[in-house]
């Protein structure tokens, strides 16, 4: 159903906001297995992504080519992190770094009880 409802709104131009790093790591290897799988057989359509049960490898940093997610929210990260690497790729690692030396001036929290950030 989720993916789905994905499909639908990739297929009517609506955009794709994921709610943490993980579910940004999950949706892209849910579009890596539905490319595969488009690839390997002739399932008539092409969806963005298709639903899946497994673990992920995918380790998403600046230069990545975004498949199903448009924007995401999450914490501030550990700046020496994968995490910040992933967050970079929506933007530049100066971008997401000159966001965290505000964040810092401002008293904003870090890590996972900490406040969090929009990034399209």
């Amino acid at each position: 159903m989720t993916a789905e409802k994905i499909n639908e709104t990739k297929n009517a131009k609506g955009r794709i906001i994921a709610v943490g790093t993980t579910t940004v790591r999950t949706l892209e290897t849910a579009a890596i297995q539905a490319k595969a799988a488009a690839i390997s057989s002739s399932i008539g359509t092409n969806p963005t992504v298709l639903p899946f049960i497994g673990s992920t490898a995918l380790y998403i940093m600046p230069g990545y080519q975004f498949k199903v997610v448009d924007a995401m929210i999450t914490n501030f990260h550990l700046p020496k992190s994968t995490l910040v690497m992933l967050v970079s790729a929506f933007s530049s690692r100066e971008i997401i770094l000159g966001t965290y030396e505000t964040a810092k001036r401002e008293g904003y929290r870090f890590f996972s009880f900490g406040d969090a950030m929009f990034i399209t």
